[in-house]
């Protein structure tokens, strides 16, 4: 109210509106709507700022400020559809699916009997000669290394490795399991 004589002035206190005050104080809703349109919240996040990119370029040319909500709303749905529209389609409907041909690997159960065989001819060797293979093959020791824990040249674990190789080669049993299960 004014009293005669004076006069009143009202100036309104109206800031302008900033696109990043927009932005935060709308972003969370805004997101929510963009989450409606996609299934994935992480391409949801990449539409909303591609749609708030979209709002920034055009905000000199926004006259009613009070209208932004749709148009962002409207830039969400634009890009949505755009990108729906872009996407490559990698799936083709077919009568049977194309299934890769098994690779035929090693039978385990096979490996383990040729494994089986393999010790028990080794058990066959003398002390001296099992104690080398054992140390050469199974432990993968270097011939000097071999020669050094038993305390022996490298020229004896050479030639003795060379004699137990031998009889492996010509243990029958030995043949005969190897040699049986992958026949068959």
């Amino acid at each position: 109210m004014t009293t005669p004589g004076t006069t009143a002035t009202v100036t309104p206190l109206v800031t302008p509106l900033t696109f990043t005050s927009y932005v935060q104080a709308r972003g969370p809703v805004l997101l929510r709507t963009a989450r409606s349109l996609t299934s994935d919240p992480c391409d949801a996040e990449d539409l909303l700022q591609t749609a708030l990119t979209k709002t920034y370029l055009a905000w000199e040319r926004i006259e009613d400020h009070r209208a932004l909500d749709g148009y962002v709303r409207r830039a969400l749905v634009n890009t949505r559809t755009s990108q729906w529209r872009k996407r490559k389609v990698d799936e083709y409907a077919c009568e049977e699916l194309p299934e890769p041909e098994p690779v035929p690997g090693p039978d385990p159960a096979e490996q383990q009997a040729v494994r089986d065989a393999m010790w028990r001819a080794i058990l066959k060797l003398p002390a001296r000669q099992r104690a080398m293979v054992v140390l050469r093959y199974y432990e993968d020791l270097s011939e000097a290394q071999t020669a050094e824990v038993l305390g022996v040249s490298v020229g004896t674990v050479k030639s003795a490795v060379s004699r137990a190789l031998a009889k492996l080669r010509a243990d029958p049993q030995l043949a005969a399991d190897t040699v049986g299960p992958a026949a068959a």
